[in-house]
């Protein structure tokens, strides 16, 4: 962080009910070449096309251009280049908006001076695209929560669509309580307005930040500070009797309670809350359960067999016990992201499948790696050996392929 941002950060730490009055000095030609180098090369471009090797090629003409244009107000973002990507194990698409190469630097700049002041403003609760807390960081609150905690339910909300959905004006307006400068202000409402180019059409942009978009983190982060996190901690918990959580990961996000009764009051309330800000919730992914440790005492005087499970980050989460006998949550890959994780190693794997084999194997071994990174945790080790047994035997299926005889064994 700058000099000039660790400023701004301290005074927003501070002095919470401070308004920022002056930012758009804070985007000058030093931060935009940081921006500039901090952007990853080789990804997709925008409707201008241009990557960042191009761009980098006349680098301080074009940084002088862009800054000139800042200045003079004369700035305007292109419209975001619309693609879908396919959702790996199924047949549904998500729909990405790229920014174009001067668009993604310029939208860097401003989410570092966004991150600057909301850092200290976003709650504990909160986890996505924020410094220093992550995907583990959130996992670990939750089994804190469940285990040391009177929690007894789960409520298991999904927003439908909500990057599709985030409305511009109540955006505007949260945005509002810590800003106070209105070119900043413009200048953020212009990148909401951009536009989508799909297939040769430009659509207008009415509703929503793109997924794709450097900004749209932060911005869905105060979008949802301001509607969920806040609601939660201000209104819902204190007029609950018993114990009440919640733990959000950018719009993904499990909610706690001691008491039946409010947890579906709660979910009555969200319904409302959503509603009112443009969003909504996908009633056929939201469920509360029993969940804790009396769970299963319950389930088994209901002449049920177990308690049900849910799914955060990519983990299902289930009752047990420990060794000891203790209440314990644990853990494992969830069967839909299990699925996904295969089938986009299948693709990788055949897509690179004419590579030398040891350059293969040795490329395969760092992917793992990555895999074992986010999912080796306590309890898991059944779904982690068998993606490795997976993994192993497509790599060998593929490689004996290229041969006309067997030239590679799995043992």
């Amino acid at each position: 962080m700058t000099t000039k941002l660790a400023r701004i950060a301290e005074v927003a730490r501070t002095r919470p009910k401070e308004r920022f009055t002056s930012l758009m000095h804070l985007i000058d030609a030093d931060m935009l070449r940081i921006c500039h180098v901090e952007l990853k090369a080789n990804r997709a471009t925008g409707i201008d096309g241009i990557t960042k090797e191009q761009y980098g090629d006349n680098l301080e003409a074009n940084i002088q251009s862009l800054l000139e244009r800042l200045k003079r107000k004369a700035y305007r973002p292109q419209p975001v280049r619309r693609v879908y990507i396919p959702k790996p194990g199924s047949d549904k698409k998500r729909p990405l908006g790229i920014p174009a190469y001067e668009d993604k630097i310029v939208q860097l700049a401003a989410s570092k001076i966004l991150n600057a002041i909301y850092e200290a403003e976003f709650l504990d609760m909160s986890f996505g695209f924020r410094p220093q807390r992550g995907c583990h960081d959130a996992l670990k609150l939750l089994n804190y929560l469940i285990v040391a905690r009177k929690v007894n339910y789960i409520v298991d909300a999904d927003i439908k669509g909500f990057f599709d959905h985030v409305n511009h004006d109540w955006l505007m307006k949260f945005l509002g309580h810590r800003i106070a400068d209105p070119n900043f202000l413009r200048f953020i409402r212009r990148f909401l307005k951009a536009g989508i180019m799909e297939n040769g059409e430009l659509r207008d942009a009415t509703e929503g930040t793109p997924q794709g978009g450097i900004v749209s983190p932060i911005l869905a982060n105060i979008y949802l500070h301001y509607v969920l996190d806040l609601w939660f901690e201000k209104a819902v918990r204190k007029h609950c009797r018993g114990e009440a959580y919640m733990v959000r990961y950018a719009d993904d996000f499990i909610c706690c309670f001691q008491y039946k009764h409010e947890a579906e009051a709660f979910y009555r309330a969200l319904k409302a809350r959503l509603a009112k800000f443009s969003l909504s919730v996908a009633e056929e992914k939201t469920k509360i359960i029993p969940f804790g440790r009396f769970a299963t005492q319950w389930c088994k005087r209901m002449g049920q067999n177990k308690p049900d499970t849910f799914d955060f980050l990519g983990f299902t989460h289930y009752c047990s016990t420990s060794h000891q006998g203790k209440f314990r949550v644990k853990r494992r890959t969830s069967r839909k992201k299990f699925r996904q994780s295969v089938q986009r190693m299948k693709e990788w794997i055949k897509g690179n499948r004419m590579m030398p084999a040891k350059v293969l194997m040795a490329l395969l071994k760092r992917k793992l790696e990555g895999y074992y990174h986010y999912y080796g945790i306590t309890d898991n080790s059944k779904r982690i050996l068998a993606f490795h047994y997976i993994a192993r035997c497509m790599l060998f299926k593929w490689l004996n392929r290229r041969s006309q005889r067997v030239s590679v064994k799995l043992q």
